[in-house]
């Protein structure tokens, strides 16, 4: 067991996972195109996401959210498809923080206590369990049919003729009616009429949302004046951030053991520092993570708001997908994880989550073993944790056209519908690969023994880095820009890591600095013994101080070279 585990996250669209349907209809029903279960999270399916090499698994969708699919017989009040994105509706607009999601389970009326046994196979499995909160903004018709006795709804004793209280829950445009460019009637009887106007989840404090604006969702009051100033009444605590607090527990109490937070940045950094020491009080266990974008706000959200692990999307996401895609260059990766000066072991590196297009769709790569050296890249530079997204390790195009999601590159949150690549590995719960085709198991095998290797070599887990771009600028036989080196040691072991961003292959000449062989203890010889961890092949490298090293590296290819010191 790895004495500091380096987290491997395997985000999973729940509702997606286990759909089965190879007839999936364009915007159809939950009847037409069917959805995938929390059962269909079976002791064998975790088992093989363990296997992965993934530490932990975020269940994305769990709370319930707003749906154009009837529940009423079970006494969950209908939405007006006006308001609802999608047959399936978004798992982002949440319609009761204290229910799972009717449509993944298989008893309706048991669904919570589904859940409660998805979390136990979860852990017997050998996975820790991530759900998201979703605390900016909830769906239009936000009701809660579960929330514990004596829990007062959101906006049950709002102040509808003011525009802001701190005692609010939501923002309101006192005399206005909802109106805006979104079909206010979507095929149903009546209209959906919301009297005064409620702002909209994405800042939006007017009566008038567009097609592009979060329409289906309202912004909840953390006690900010957005229209005057952005002035914060904090003092005494608003009714929201209880609210929040209670919610945050409640499922805490679930035995979960982490929470992804969506739009955390859009949501007072004072709310976080006071919630989240309270939920670890009582959880100690309980990782948080943030959905952030602006790095200005990095050390705030960490410092003062107690996140562990913040999002590298504009960072390291937005470099090595222009490196991937021919955009930029590979010495834009050492500024990238200097400008974090520090907090680096708190950013969690992806490639692919559910609100990016997909590396193998048409809008990133259309290949995804272009990204392999992307994929060494953000998953060994540090020891912070790394996420892939379900189907990632397949290569799934997402180029579906399913609904409401149009032909995008990405897999759908929207809509009811099936994963090809996820579909064909499932083979009906045998995972027995007879449905891959030989390049699919070939990437799969190429993510399962990277992923492993992360907790399997302490260099990765835990070791030292060293970036060996400043001593190869302008090599007559290192390109720069299309080439990246590294080294990560602990103890006797050394790790010399090596990719290529280009197409074809490249023998360059790595340029190893004195300064790496005194920093890393680098003893000298006349040659080094090295395995290639990601193939298994051994080979012998002649390294020197201010020498250059030669590595052979197929075109889109890596080597990840272990060295007995």
């Amino acid at each position: 067991m790895a004495t500091n585990e380096k987290i491997i996250i395997y985000q999973v669209f729940t509702r997606l996972f286990g759909n089965s349907n190879t007839r999936c209809k364009n915007n159809g029903s939950f009847n037409e195109n069917g959805c995938g279960k929390l059962a269909d999270f079976t002791a064998k399916a975790l088992s093989e996401i363990k296997n992965l090499g993934a530490t932990h698994i975020w269940y994305t969708g769990i709370i319930e959210h707003a749906t154009q699919t009837n529940y009423s017989r079970y006494g969950i009040r209908p939405d007006h498809p006006a308001v609802v994105k999608g047959k399936a509706g978004s798992p982002y607009a949440i319609k009761d923080y204290y229910d799972v999601d009717p449509d993944m389970a298989n008893s309706i009326p048991d669904r919570m206590k589904e859940f409660e046994n998805l979390v136990k196979r979860s852990h017997k499995a050998g996975l820790k369990v991530i759900i998201d909160f979703v605390p900016n903004h909830v769906a239009r018709q936000y009701h809660s049919d579960a929330k514990p006795e004596g829990v007062i709804d959101l906006g049950e004793n709002d102040n509808k003729d003011v525009a802001f209280s701190p005692n609010n829950n939501f923002y309101y445009i006192p005399g206005q009616q909802l109106q805006g460019e979104i079909d206010l009637h979507m095929n149903a009887p009546e209209a959906y009429v919301e009297n005064p106007a409620k702002a909209t989840g994405n800042d939006k404090f007017d009566a008038w949302p567009g097609r592009n604006d979060w329409y289906e969702t309202v912004k909840l009051n953390y006690g900010v004046d957005y229209m005057n100033g952005r002035w914060g009444h904090f003092d005494p605590v608003p009714d929201t951030w209880q609210k929040m607090l209670d919610i945050l527990l409640f499922w805490a109490a679930k035995d979960i053991d982490g929470f992804r937070c969506d739009m955390a940045e859009m949501v007072p950094v004072e709310f976080w520092g006071w919630a989240i020491p309270q939920v670890k009080e009582q959880f100690p266990h309980i990782i948080f993570i943030a959905e952030v974008y602006n790095p200005y706000e990095y050390r705030n959200y960490i410092f003062n708001g107690h996140f562990d692990y913040l999002y590298d999307k504009v960072g390291l996401y937005d470099t090595l997908r222009a490196l991937t895609c021919g955009h930029e260059s590979a010495t834009n990766i050492p500024f990238r994880w200097q400008s974090l000066n520090g907090i680096e072991k708190n950013m969690l590196n992806f490639l692919e989550n559910h609100d990016e297009q997909r590396i193998a769709s048409e809008f990133f790569a259309d290949n995804a073993f272009k990204a392999i050296p992307a994929m060494v890249v953000s998953a060994c530079m540090n020891t912070n944790p790394v996420m892939i997204y379900f189907g990632q390790e397949l290569g799934e195009p997402g180029m579906d056209e399913e609904g409401f999601s149009g032909r995008d590159g990405r897999t759908t949150i929207f809509d009811y519908w099936t994963v090809d690549t996820i579909r064909r590995w499932r083979n009906g719960g045998k995972f027995d690969g007879k449905q891959l085709t030989k390049e699919e198991k070939k990437l799969q095998g190429f993510y399962s023994t990277l992923l492993n290797l992360c907790n399997k070599e302490k260099a990765i887990r835990e070791g030292e880095f060293f970036d060996l771009t400043y001593a190869n600028l302008e090599g007559v036989v290192f390109n720069e820009h299309r080439q990246y080196a590294f080294f990560r040691k602990a103890g006797k072991e050394l790790l010399f890591i090596v990719v290529n961003f280009d197409e074809k292959p490249a023998a360059p000449c790595v340029k190893i600095p004195t300064h790496a062989f005194d920093y890393l203890s680098i003893p000298f010889k006349d040659s080094y013994k090295a395995k290639d961890l990601l193939t298994g092949n051994t080979e012998t490298l002649t390294m020197a101080p201010d020498q250059c090293t030669q590595v052979l590296l197929e075109g889109f290819g890596a080597k990840i070279l272990k060295i007995k010191l």
